[in-house]
């Protein structure tokens, strides 16, 4: 395990050669520019170099630049959706007074919950889930919000998990044991005769379900929040029976953090809408799709040798790329592009972010993505394990020590083998590479 992590270590460390400073472990120090356009990058670049001027006045009073925090990410979460439920916690700024807790009291005091103004753990799950739930509907959310509200909508979803069957809107008519209608009879159509076609020699392999679509793991998802919530709250060690549930729990859970934490780096971005961004980070699909193909197919190492020559052939700096990495992975798992979030996983694992790899094992073991590959799926497991267990910051819900363990719990601790020094011809470029003005 220890020569494992080692080597994995020793890939990163080839990728720090072209860069002039080492990666920083948060990402706010790696923010110095992104590979998505001069927009993202010089924006950016251009902001830090903004703070730093203005660090010292003349009455040497020090404007230090707030750091990236797990908790006030989380915090801006929770006041997104309170204020999208329409409980006003003001301007989402990741800090909890006194109107975000009037705004938390609202919403325990509508749904039943004791209004304290600070939320309990199944509170918060609840509040999240259902915000990333409406932001998914999409026209059907849009639809039911025209006819209960926001908050209306908040109530169904409570009901919906404790299995309380919803009630017609006002003014809704309920047809019963309605007849039915005579079908009138239509004219046979006419029928031309056709010249038979000339068959096409078949060069590619028969594909039977061509016309279907991948699984969404937004939806399924969905369904893993109302399991939780009706269960009162996510699974415990001590309580854990089911692993299977605690992999799709953890894996929901690690997808909302990471859309928040790259929603958190994109609203850095000056002159680019969200649109304009996630438009960018589509090109991370198909340019990242062979090596997301041979995830269900290699054993880790091989994959992450591809996925390292790959990122050396672009002649981005690891900073550059680890930010807008970040930025795609959350554009990917709020589209449900899984191959625009795993492949900008995998380019996070190879820069030597180890802890990312928690997700390529939870799309190898549920098959979002990939093929279901338990196999495989436990060395990506134990890769992110022992880089927690080295001291990397945790990418997943920082403040639960205890998710550590119960993932190692659920893997049977990951597999034992090494990562493998087998080369792989990776074909390289095809990244956008813009100029960024320092």
């Amino acid at each position: 395990m220890k020569m494992r992590f080692m080597s994995a270590a020793a890939l990163s460390a080839m990728l720090a050669v072209s860069s002039a400073g080492q990666v920083a472990a948060d990402a706010g120090d790696a923010l110095v520019g992104g590979i998505i356009g001069g927009v993202i990058g010089g924006a950016i670049v251009n902001e830090r170099n903004k703070s730093r001027q203005r660090t010292t006045t003349t009455t040497k009073r020090v404007v230090v630049t707030p750091r990236y925090s797990a908790a006030r990410a989380e915090n801006r979460e929770i006041q997104t959706s309170l204020n999208y439920f329409g409980f006003p916690a003001g301007t989402p700024d990741g800090v909890m007074g006194r109107r975000s807790r009037a705004a938390v009291a609202q919403y325990q005091g509508t749904l039943g919950y004791p209004a304290t103004g600070y939320l309990t753990e199944y509170e918060k799950s609840f509040l999240l889930s259902s915000y990333n739930r409406a932001i998914v509907g999409g026209y059907a959310t849009n639809q039911q919000i025209a006819s209960v509200g926001t908050r209306g909508l908040l109530l169904q979803y409570r009901d919906q998990a404790a299995g309380i069957a919803p009630q017609p809107a006002p003014g809704t008519t309920v047809v019963v044991n309605q007849a039915p209608q005579p079908v009138e009879q239509q004219p046979e159509a006419v029928v031309a005769e056709v010249a038979p076609l000339v068959e096409e020699p078949q060069s590619a392999l028969p594909n039977f379900l061509g016309g279907g679509s991948a699984a969404s793991l937004a939806s399924h998802c969905n369904k893993v929040s109302l399991l939780t919530n009706a269960n009162g709250g996510f699974t415990q060690l001590a309580s854990m029976t089911d692993t299977n549930m605690v992999l799709n729990e953890q894996l929901c859970l690690a997808r909302t953090y990471a859309i928040a934490t790259g929603e958190d780096l994109a609203a850095s971005v000056q002159g680019s809408n969200p649109a304009q961004i996630a438009a960018q980070c589509q090109s991370f699909g198909p340019i990242m799709k062979d090596h997301v193909a041979a995830l269900s197919l290699k054993p880790s190492g091989e994959v992450l040798r591809g996925v390292s020559s790959f990122v050396l052939s672009t002649g981005m700096s690891p900073p550059q790329l680890a930010a807008t990495s970040k930025i795609c992975l959350s554009v990917g798992y709020r589209t449900d592009d899984m191959d625009v979030a795993v492949g900008s996983g995998l380019i996070l694992v190879a820069l030597g972010e180890q802890v990312y790899a928690e997700m390529m094992g939870h799309h190898l073991s549920q098959g979002f993505g990939t093929a279901k590959r338990a196999d495989l799926a436990s060395d990506w497991y134990g890769m992110a394990l022992e880089a927690l267990d080295a001291g990397q910051t945790a990418a997943f819900a920082p403040n639960q020590p205890d998710r550590v363990e119960l993932i190692r719990a659920a893997t049977v601790g990951g597999s034992q083998a090494g990562l493998r020094t087998v080369p792989v011809n990776a074909a390289g470029g095809g990244l956008p590479s813009f100029n960024v003005s320092e």
